[in-house]
C-alpha cells in the first residue's frame, strides 16, 4: 500500500469513466429513448472535497448523455469528454490543457476501453466489480463497486496520501 500513497502523493488531476466508476453501469432508458443513470450522493460528495483540496477531477466517457451532463455541472467539473470512442485523444487533449504529465494523473476505470489510458498514468485503479483485465492492469482496486461507492474511496485515498484528508473531514465537525 505504500507504493499506492507515493504514486496518489503526486496526483494532480484524478480522472473518472462515468457507467459502471460513477454509476453502477445500468442504463435506463424510457420510451420516449431518455437516458437515466443512478449517481451516488457519497461519490459526488467526494468529488467535491478532492476539488476543494487541490486535484482536478475530469470526466472521459464513451457515451454521450444530457444527465451526465446535468451531474458534472451540480459537481463543478470543468474536465468533461463524452462520447469518446479512443479515450487517449482526450487524455492526450487534457494533458496538454493541464500542463501536465501522465505520472500526476489517476485514472479511475471498470472495463476493457479504459486500459489504453490506464496504461498511460502514475496511478491506474480499477473500481472493485471491474473486468478481471483491467483489475490485472491496475496499481489499486477499490473496496467499493462502480456507482457504489468507489468514487468517494478513491478521492479519500489520495486525499489520505496527500495529507488533506483528515483536515477536511474535521472541518465537518466544527461547522456553526
Amino acid at each position: 500500500m505504500k507504493d499506492i500513497m507515493d504514486k496518489a502523493k503526486n496526483i494532480k488531476v484524478a480522472i473518472f469513466d462515468i457507467d459502471g466508476v460513477l454509476t453502477d453501469g445500468s442504463l435506463f432508458i424510457g420510451d420516449d429513448g431518455q437516458e437515466y443513470k443512478a449517481f451516488n450522493s457519497r461519490d459526488g460528495h467526494g468529488l467535491k472535497m478532492l476539488q476543494n483540496n487541490g486535484v482536478a477531477v475530469a470526466i472521459i466517457t464513451g457515451r454521450t448523455s444530457e444527465v451526465v451532463k446535468h451531474r458534472i455541472r451540480d459537481l463543478g467539473i470543468k474536465y468533461v469528454y463524452q462520447g469518446q470512442h479512443d479515450k487517449t485523444i482526450a487524455f492526450n487533449d487534457l494533458l496538454a490543457k493541464l500542463d501536465i504529465t501522465a505520472a500526476e494523473c489517476a485514472y479511475v476505470g471498470d472495463d476493457v476501453v479504459d486500459l489504453p489510458v490506464m496504461s498511460q498514468v502514475g496511478l491506474a485503479i480499477a473500481v472493485r466489480d471491474a473486468h478481471p483485465m483491467v483489475i490485472k492492469h491496475s496499481h489499486w482496486q477499490t473496496p467499493s463497486n462502480g456507482g457504489r461507492g468507489a468514487g468517494r474511496d478513491v478521492c479519500e485515498m489520495i486525499m489520505e496520501a496527500q495529507g488533506t484528508l483528515e483536515s477536511e473531514l474535521e472541518s465537518y465537525l466544527h461547522k456553526p
